[in-house]
């Protein structure tokens, strides 16, 4: 994931509760102080965490945080291999959260449920759910995401066009976005509107959700795929079109999206809040942030999740590990410190209120108001990806069939595919 630099400020830490025991009675026992070394795994740069490791070894001098990075591209095999092999070596790592079911239903992550009420608390509800598998938890939050458009003011102006409000309330319809687009290109745009992960489930799941297609996983062990109904239909076939009508541009993916925004390539730019300190930087025009459009008629949806942490069931440091990742989620000075080196939400409520403020002053008059849009989608609009063993597998081949679709490939044809193809995957799983 691709952000410029956030500056946060520091705030009171909140005291920790070291864990109690108790004894055969029940009376209480003498606890025993965590100490150590915690090896912490993650896809991040070691800058990004240097400040939230040195915020808790202040405050812990007994434990000793050492992290190593593995490359995104390289992250995800390398921690299922390790994991597999129970790799007492790692005590804290990362977890995307989507995958967050399969590596507990693996045995890879300790039960954390005896913070689930601290957790409700401290998180949005969409945050504190992603973390659970079974009835029980097993990670804690540490960031959060939204979406929301950014446009080129001058280039709607060319073009006749009033630029939408920051304000959820005057959301703009896919349809509207669209009309304007094409108006903008009447008037001299290369393109008129342009999503940032143009293949990713993250970024489209809204669209098909917007208008009830569901997420693609349902039933009693989230192993049933629906990916033809009419809402997946409906979204793709819109989709698809904005790319065969040259609303959208072919030829860029991943995060070089972001470029065709500040190059003054398109009108109308789908990204997340990293995007904020990104064009402030770089994007040499008049811009402005309004909420994700919804389709007409259908329902306001925008995409939401990020990374937690959790500890490895192998770990022979499991309380310090434990303590670590409290800071790192409950508190919300740990909170802010793992969003100090990069802009990003951080999933504790408490802090995401101090860290917008300033995220917002980042673009200036440009990025106005986007303090409370983002407040209000993590609380109004935002649906998280689903829960499921088999999401790792949905989430590769549908990915692949976005590709294909955008690419002009036949709708419904190609999402019949993809749902015999993951019912393939799945047939293993149950």
């Amino acid at each position: 994931m691709k952000r410029a630099l956030g500056l946060v400020t520091g705030v009171a830490a909140v005291a920790l509760l070291l864990s109690g025991c108790s004894s055969p009675d029940g009376s209480s026992a003498t606890s025993t102080k965590a100490s150590g070394t915690v090896q912490f795994l993650g896809p991040e740069d070691p800058k990004t965490f240097a400040p939230v490791i040195s915020a808790f070894e202040k405050k812990h001098p007994d434990i000793t945080i050492k992290y190593t990075q593995v490359p995104f591209d390289q992250y995800s095999t390398t921690l299922q291999q390790r994991l597999s092999a129970k790799d007492d070596t790692i005590d804290v790592f990362a977890v995307d959260q989507p995958n967050l079911a399969q590596m507990a239903a693996q045995g890879f992550l300790v039960d954390l449920s005896d913070l689930k009420d601290k957790a409700k608390a401290a998180t949005s509800d969409a945050q504190y759910k992603i973390n659970i598998y079974n009835d029980k938890m097993y990670a804690l939050s540490i960031w959060n995401s939204t979406q929301m458009m950014f446009y080129n003011k001058d280039m709607l102006d060319k073009a006749g066009v009033a630029a939408p409000s920051a304000d959820p309330a005057q959301r703009w319809t896919w349809e509207q976005t669209a009309a304007a687009g094409k108006k903008a290109m009447t008037a001299g745009a290369a393109s008129g509107l342009l999503l940032e992960q143009v293949e990713a489930y993250y970024q489209l799941q809204p669209l098909v959700e917007s208008v009830g297609g569901g997420s693609g996983i349902s039933g009693k062990d989230m192993l049933d795929v629906d990916v033809t109904n009419p809402g997946w239909n409906k979204a793709m076939q819109w989709y698809g079109n904005t790319f065969a009508s040259g609303l959208s541009p072919r030829g860029v993916g991943g995060f070089q999206t972001s470029a065709v925004f500040t190059d003054k390539k398109t009108a109308f730019f789908v990204g997340g809040p990293w995007d904020v300190g990104n064009f402030a930087a770089n994007a040499k025009f008049d811009w402005g942030i309004a909420p994700q459009p919804y389709f007409e008629g259908g329902s306001k949806v925008t995409p939401t999740g990020s990374w937690s942490w959790g500890v490895n069931t192998a770990s022979k440091n499991q309380a310090a590990a434990k303590e670590f990742i409290e800071f790192a989620a409950l508190d919300p000075a740990g909170s802010l410190a793992t969003t100090e080196a990069t802009t990003i939400i951080p999933a504790n409520t408490e802090a995401a209120a101090q860290y917008l403020p300033k995220l917002e002053a980042m673009g200036g008059a440009h990025s106005k108001g986007v303090a409370n849009l983002i407040t209000y989608e993590i609380s109004h609009t935002a649906v998280a990806r689903p829960v499921s063993v088999g999401y790792v597998q949905f989430e590769s081949l549908i990915n692949k069939a976005f590709g294909d679709i955008r690419n002009g490939a036949d709708v419904a044809s190609r999402l019949e595919q993809a749902q015999q193809q993951i019912k393939d995957a799945w047939s293993q799983l149950k």
